[in-house]
């Protein structure tokens, strides 16, 4: 007994349901803001002069019948002539394309600027670093990475020591040649 009248009140609600949506789109998809009988005639009064008009009624979405008066077709207006072409404008020269950043990467072998176990520069290190140096002053540089090496001999940290104090001599000597020092990060 009890599962019956929940399946009643479940049709019930189905029900109300899809007459609330029949409705709702009925309403959406009239294009006439006329009252009208369920067959699409407008509804008029008495003696077929004046139609009832609900909320929405513009002159837009009046009743195509006029209330029971004749249509008449609005006459088209001629349509206007045709301008005469006017030349299009020569094309604006498309604009040079901006250039593409590069990044280059410089790799130099530790061996041409230090000696086995030290982190003074030599003449031919200095030699090659000032040809950097010259080559990157005219750019607009973002950053240069000194990273210093050492040979698989010694500890790993005396060899992690000797790597940071020959990043720092490359540092210091690309500064002492005009190199921002804020441009200049060593590992």
């Amino acid at each position: 007994m009890i599962h019956n009248q929940k399946i009643a009140k479940l049709f019930a609600a189905a029900i109300f349901a899809a007459s609330s949506l029949t409705a709702a789109h009925a309403a959406e998809s009239r294009s006439i803001n006329n009252w009208q009988d369920p067959y699409g005639l407008t509804w008029m009064n008495g003696d077929n002069k004046l139609c009832w008009q609900d909320n929405f009624w513009t002159p837009a979405t009046a009743s195509s019948e006029a209330c029971g008066l004749p249509v008449v077709a609005k006459a088209e207006p001629a349509p206007a002539p045709a301008p005469a072409p006017v030349p299009a404008p020569a094309p604006a020269p498309a604009p040079a394309p901006a250039p593409v950043p590069v990044s280059e990467k410089i790799t130099y072998s530790a061996d041409a600027f230090f000696q086995f176990n030290k982190a003074v520069l030599l003449p031919a290190g200095k030699e090659k670093l000032d040809d950097l140096a010259e080559k990157i002053k005219p750019i607009n540089l973002e950053v240069v990475i000194a990273t210093g090496y050492t040979d698989s001999f010694g500890s790993v940290p005396y060899n992690q020591k000797l790597s940071v104090r020959r990043a720092e001599a490359v540092k210091a000597y690309l500064v002492s040649k005009g190199i921002p020092a804020d441009k200049i990060y060593i590992e």
